[in-house]
């Protein structure tokens, strides 16, 4: 068992074999849907949330995790003696960075350390996320201490680069969401656009068909091969053909298979609605 434990909230989205195999703990995020409030760690499947979002009159809302929720993953693992390095959704898209400080805030009240635990703001989502995780956990595995698996964890998110193409701008512009990107709520074209996360969405560029959006995300794959980056992820929401399509021209290009493949749950798919295809890789040294 590594002395650093690795803790996430559950905006990553990575394969449940990752999850386990890296030995990843959760703190979830909250779903309010259909008059009721779900942990989205519990959601079976996310086919039932995403056919009630596309004819909801009312947008489903998010909510972050409480700082009771992150204590009590926290607990056991000090506990054990093991620090912890917890990292977390954009600061600048949601609250729970900010509720995992004040967690650690209160941690001496109950008799532990504080500094055992470092918490880290991705300023991303997603599978950007879930790359620092692998990475972080590569270090924790090799026998790194809390700072080392931090600083692997940071250099993932300096070497890495992620897109998603999303259908419509609807969904960010009903969640309030939208961020840099709002100029282009105005535009009356029908376009595809294609944004980044960069602590708050940002936009990248605007393109006229799906399948122009999807020849750009193979673009931006071969960018990141030639810049030498060749561990890549693929994600989507309720896009799973066109996610493997994706696959395969990803392999054209690395000559590989993808770290991971999965789909993009509520928590952040409310916000950008179904149709999303997003693509991201960085250097695999940083996740051995």
């Amino acid at each position: 068992m590594p002395a650093v434990a690795i803790v996430s909230d559950t905006t990553h989205y990575l394969p449940t074999d990752l999850i386990k195999a890296n030995e990843l703990h959760q703190v979830s995020l909250y779903v309010h849907w259909q008059h009721r409030q779900d942990r989205e760690i519990d959601l079976p499947d996310f086919d039932a949330y995403y056919e009630d979002l596309r004819t909801a009159e009312q947008l489903p809302t998010t909510s972050q995790p409480s700082i009771g929720d992150f204590l009590e993953v926290w607990r056991p693992l000090l506990d054990e003696g093991r620090e912890i390095v917890s990292i977390h959704l954009s600061a600048g898209i949601s609250g729970t960075h900010q509720a995992g400080m004040q967690a650690r805030d209160q941690l001496s009240e109950a008799g532990y350390d504080p500094g055992r635990v470092t918490l880290i703001d991705s300023a991303t989502a997603c599978g950007g996320m879930g790359l620092m995780l692998l990475a972080a956990a590569a270090a924790a595995r090799a026998g790194g201490d809390g700072a080392a698996v931090a600083e692997r964890a940071r250099a993932a998110r300096d070497n890495m680069k992620m897109w998603f193409c999303i259908d419509t701008m609807e969904f960010l512009r009903r969640s309030g969401r939208v961020g840099a990107a709002r100029a282009w709520l105005g535009s009356t074209l029908q376009i595809k656009p294609i944004l980044t996360l960069e602590s708050e969405i940002t936009p990248v560029e605007r393109v006229r068909t799906a399948g122009r959006a999807f020849e750009r995300m193979v673009e931006y794959l071969q960018a990141r091969h030639d810049d030498g980056a060749d561990a890549y992820c693929i994600q989507h929401i309720q896009a799973a053909d066109e996610a493997q399509k994706l696959v395969e021209r990803g392999r054209e290009v690395f000559g590989a298979d993808p770290v991971f493949v999965s789909e993009v749950g509520p928590v952040i798919g409310t916000h950008i609605g179904p149709g999303m295809l997003g693509v991201g890789a960085v250097s695999s040294k940083l996740l051995d």
